[in-house]
């Protein structure tokens, strides 16, 4: 019998199954809470457990979806953690702290199949979706097994977040319960590329998940350079869209756009990000690009930079400039790859 990773199960499933082993409704509960709460490695180690429901679940289910860990340490503080999973396929996750945020950056899949010009995690193609226990599982190694005090949950590592909708949310509902990680929705963001049946699916879920949109080009001729989902979900039905979910989270959202020199760095540039900017009420994160491997593309100038955040302040756009921490370790924005790092 191949074993399931248990963290793939819902409370109400977890429950069903523990139903159908002859086991009270309470244990499910009981078990879910333990695993969120504790971090267990086995469950023999679930002392509130009679040792022969730990002994069948343990036959039943395995609590680990990671074969092994490499652990990277940036000069800024920041961490990058490649984990090999079960079918020996890679997948990274960083950690950036920032005075007293402590923001995880989760990866959705292994791959991705969409193309940005910019990233390195599509680069070999789409090999896989992430299971919901493999997400959960970035946050749990975080928070057991390095301590770490994450006051903020982003999904925007590897992969597409909305690509993989399903498990995404099932994930994003065990972040959220009380008797799992009680991780309110107003500290979990979600970014997209732009995959507006996904979008339109999540205002129907009726939380308050922050949404950030990889725009990174203000016009569709350009999008469609830059990103070529753009060709199949172009800008205005995208920003109706995600308009649309703005007004039905209550949240802001917020625009990704990498400068990239000489490709959309521009006055012209700045001034289509000013009017998506405004239709949208949204604020905006400048990223300035971080080199990747093998992508003849270069970051822009400090006075490219200067100019075109100026031009966005002064029309009255809510604008930062994100400076992209981990570089020395490949954990930047765009960066991640899946691959084990010689370092």
């Amino acid at each position: 019998m191949r074993q399931e990773n248990i963290k793939n199960l819902t409370l109400e499933e977890l429950e069903g199954a523990l139903r159908d082993m002859g086991e009270p409704k309470y244990r499910g509960r009981q078990i879910f809470k333990w695993i969120y709460e504790k971090g267990p490695e086995d469950f023999n180690s679930m002392t509130n457990l009679p040792k022969a429901l730990a002994d069948e679940l343990s036959r039943r289910f395995t609590l680990n979806s990671f074969q092994g860990v490499e652990k990277h340490l940036s000069a800024d503080g920041t961490i990058k953690l490649v984990f090999k999973l079960d079918d020996n396929k890679y997948v990274e996750t960083v950690i950036i702290s920032s005075g007293r945020r402590s923001t995880i950056c989760i990866s959705t899949q292994v791959g991705c199949r969409f193309g940005c010009v910019f990233c390195a995690s599509g680069m070999d193609g789409f090999q896989r979706d992430l299971t919901t226990a493999e997400m959960l599982d970035q946050i749990l190694y975080a928070k057991f097994c390095l301590n770490q005090n994450l006051t903020n949950y982003v999904f925007m590592g590897m992969g597409e977040p909305l690509d993989n909708y399903d498990n995404l949310i099932r994930a994003i509902k065990v972040m959220n319960h009380e008797d799992g990680l009680e991780i309110g929705a107003r500290r979990i963001t979600i970014s997209t590329c732009g995959i507006i049946p996904a979008i339109k699916k999540l205002k129907t879920i009726n939380t308050q998940i922050n949404l950030s949109i990889s725009l990174h080009a203000g016009t569709n001729k350009l999008r469609d350079k830059i990103m070529p989902i753009n060709k199949t979900y172009s800008l205005n039905p995208l920003i109706d869209a995600v308009n649309d979910y703005a007004k039905a989270s209550n949240r802001i959202i917020t625009i990704e756009y990498i400068l990239i020199k000489s490709l959309n760095d521009s006055i012209a540039d700045a001034n289509a990000l000013t009017g998506i900017s405004r239709k949208l009420r949204a604020k905006v994160n400048i990223i300035p690009y971080s080199p990747v491997p093998g992508v003849s593309l270069s970051p822009p100038l400090k006075k490219a930079v200067e100019k075109f955040v100026n031009r966005l302040t002064e029309s009255g756009v809510n604008v930062t400039i994100r400076i992209s921490k981990g570089k020395d370790i490949n954990a930047a924005c765009g960066q991640l790859a899946g691959k084990r790092d010689e370092i």
